[in-house]
């Protein structure tokens, strides 16, 4: 058999800038300041400039920032959140930790994120926020979801933890509502060499809140305001995002082309449902995921053939038995339970070549037509 395939190749990516993650972490060993250094406020104002966002806040984890997110804005018992069950269990899990209700509806099964539609059928006297999913790389369709949300006054936070670098109608995942989260773990499109995350939003006040959240509620030493956590971004992950961030655009470009090519080689097979991407929209592939009635035959195609996959996420959340019974369905979830059924994912990074590409493809229109 040929190279192994990765389904996300780290060590590839290393090789590509250890001059530079060597050179930075070898800087925080020198200083010694291993929490909140100076590279995390230097993370910190170029993510500003990235996103187009007023404010960014490093924090320990994409679910830190969520939770942060929520704490900021004083939701709690008695108060409900509109999401998507075709999620992580982050995005739920810190809705629950803060005593509020989860809201599930259904998606749009083009894009597989939130049904806007489904959100304005589901709002209540006691929805306080909306979270949308920006899953695989894709925003929500975002401007849809504010101008239900705005006049309500119910916040939107965006959870980006697998789109950051997107664009939604030109602007940048993060900075498309009142406050946007996305996640650095090593997985993700940019990622560090552990856990870590970020909150964007426009509003001092709500940026000062979350700045005194992530610091055990501090503002100032040993002086606590309000509850908080600790959620600190360490620095030497910021370290890694720095000298990662230099080579971020041409990653993205690379993962574009791949997804492109995986969309034309998949096109028209009547056993394979592509994603959609939205026109006033890009991905930055977080993961290139496909639908099949005939995922299994394919599943087993591809190990056939030594090519990981993974399933993002075999089990929605309105069906998981932590959450079942604390949150609220709002109208059907057909569109959910068939995306679950089906989904399969394919190995997807700036570092896969074509010609393992290629052996990917293959397998997959093998197993496709298999059954």
């Amino acid at each position: 058999m040929s190279d192994v395939i990765e389904f996300n190749d780290l060590k590839a990516q290393y090789r590509a800038v250890k001059t530079s993650v060597d050179a930075r972490i070898q800087t925080v060993l020198d200083h010694g300041q291993y929490i909140m250094g100076p590279e995390v406020a230097e993370l910190e104002e170029k993510l500003v400039a990235y996103t187009g966002a007023k404010h960014c806040i490093g924090v320990a984890s994409g679910t830190e920032a969520l939770l942060i997110a929520l704490m900021a804005l004083d939701i709690g018992p008695g108060d409900e959140v509109i999401t998507t069950s075709a999620t992580f269990v982050a995005t739920v899990e810190v809705v629950a930790l803060v005593g509020a209700t989860p809201v599930f509806v259904d998606i749009d099964p083009a894009t597989s994120t939130i049904d806007p539609q489904a959100v304005k059928a589901a709002i209540s006297d006691k929805t306080r926020a909306i979270i949308p999913v920006s899953l695989y790389g894709q925003c929500a369709d975002m401007d849809a979801i504010n101008a239900i949300a705005e006049p309500l006054d119910i916040a939107v936070i965006e959870d980006g933890a697998q789109s950051f670098g997107s664009t939604y109608k030109g602007r940048r995942s993060g900075s498309t509502s009142a406050i946007g989260c996305t996640s650095f773990f090593p997985a993700k499109p940019l990622g560090c060499y552990g856990d870590g995350g970020a909150i964007f939003c426009d509003d001092d006040a709500l940026a000062q809140a979350c700045r005194e959240i992530r610091i055990h509620g501090q503002s100032r030493r040993f002086h606590h305001t309000r509850v908080g956590v600790g959620g600190r971004l360490d620095t030497i992950q910021a370290a890694v995002l720095l000298a990662k961030l230099e080579i971020f655009d041409e990653e993205i470009a690379r993962r574009q082309a791949l997804g492109a090519r995986y969309l034309a080689a998949f096109a028209g097979h009547n056993a394979l449902e592509l994603p959609m991407i939205a026109d006033d929209r890009t991905s930055v592939w977080g993961y290139f995921a496909l639908k099949s009635p005939n995922r299994a035959a394919i599943l087993d195609a591809l190990k056939a053939a030594g090519v990981p996959s993974g399933v993002h996420y075999p089990e929605p959340m309105h069906v998981q038995p932590a959450y079942r019974d604390k949150c609220r369905v709002a109208g059907g979830m057909a569109e959910t339970d068939r995306w679950s059924s089906q989904v399969f994912s394919l190995p997807m990074h700036a570092y896969l070549t074509d010609e393992a590409q290629d052996r990917i493809i293959a397998a997959v229109l093998a197993g496709a037509g298999a059954a």
